[in-house]
């Protein structure tokens, strides 16, 4: 069986986290996390994890990459940018283990990956993968010029049969305005094969009343295979054959929400990419994620990870 190839896409920031009087220092990033989780349970099963992105030359960057590497995620393809560092973010938890963030990353290395002398061949070496998987965040630190660079060749990319993979988390902070995410989105969404859309995030960029409306906007831009996430109730599955709700698992404790989403679309890309249907790929991802929200941060240790 041949090896699949799967590039994430995206930035990994130093984490910063409070709990009681300890303050603890890890790394974590939206793709980033589902990187980890994907490779975790993607293990001895023919399937390659590639993470792409730019770091500095610091000692940050380098435990950074010691850490990817010892998860079994290939760096071949991160930059490391002379004079430029990760970006930096601060959880806050409160009772319930809702979290919120505040960053430090307006000039963080990712932010110029596609800016470089090494840019070119970065694309090149990216055209050979099997999949690519992004998020709303990984085009809202880009430059526009950057933005649109990207958007080009995944133009050529899914032309060459590539699959595209696509998780919405949209951050309004990292954009100029509202009208600017949509028109990202939208193109986005007409160049992805797979959706995993968390619903508040899209009632807060396009104002949805209904799944209806989200269902028929991702549809409407082409994507044949969506997920919308619903925190705890359960996902909706959306295929050219059925609409499925597939029930969320209840944790025996929440403890930090960070990275449930990301958890989720780790478990769910493992399962469909080892055979699964994309309903089995919600149940995996429910699984998973229920499992991360029991655990600070935003990646559990490894072996606390369920079995999908």
């Amino acid at each position: 069986m041949a090896t699949m190839n799967i590039a994430i896409l995206g930035e990994c920031m130093i984490e910063l986290q409070q709990a009681n009087d300890q303050l603890t220092r890890t790394f974590g990033g939206d793709t980033l996390n589902t990187a980890v989780y994907l490779s975790r349970l993607t293990k001895g099963k023919d399937i390659n994890t590639t993470y792409v992105t730019a770091l500095g030359n610091d000692s940050f960057s380098d435990e950074m990459l010691a850490a990817w590497n010892k998860e079994g995620i290939s760096t071949d393809l991160v930059l490391r940018l002379e004079g430029k560092l990760p970006g930096l973010y601060y959880i806050e938890t409160d009772s319930t283990g809702e979290r919120s963030f505040h960053y430090w990353r307006s000039d963080a290395a990712a932010k110029y990956l596609l800016e470089q002398e090494q840019s070119t061949d970065l694309l090149n070496s990216l055209m050979a993968f099997d999949a690519i998987y992004l998020s709303g965040i990984s085009l809202a630190i880009l430059t526009a010029a950057s933005r649109e660079q990207l958007f080009t060749f995944l133009e050529d990319f899914k032309g060459k049969g590539g699959k595209v993979l696509f998780d919405n988390n949209y951050r309004p902070k990292l954009w100029a305005c509202v009208k600017e995410a949509q028109e990202a989105y939208l193109r986005m969404l007409s160049l992805t094969d797979i959706a995993l859309l968390t619903f508040d995030d899209e009632q807060l960029l396009f104002g949805d009343e209904t799944l209806e409306e989200c269902i028929e906007r991702t549809q409407g831009a082409g994507v044949t295979e969506i997920t919308i996430k619903r925190g705890k109730d359960a996902c909706l599955v959306v295929t050219a054959e059925q609409n499925v709700f597939v029930p969320a698992l209840v944790a025996d404790k929440v403890v930090d929400t960070t990275a449930a989403g990301d958890s989720f679309s780790g478990g769910y890309l493992a399962k469909r990419f080892t055979g699964g249907s994309a309903t089995q790929a919600a149940h995996a991802g429910h699984q998973v994620a229920s499992t991360v929200i029991q655990y600070r941060g935003a990646v559990i240790p490894a072996d606390a990870m369920p079995t999908i």
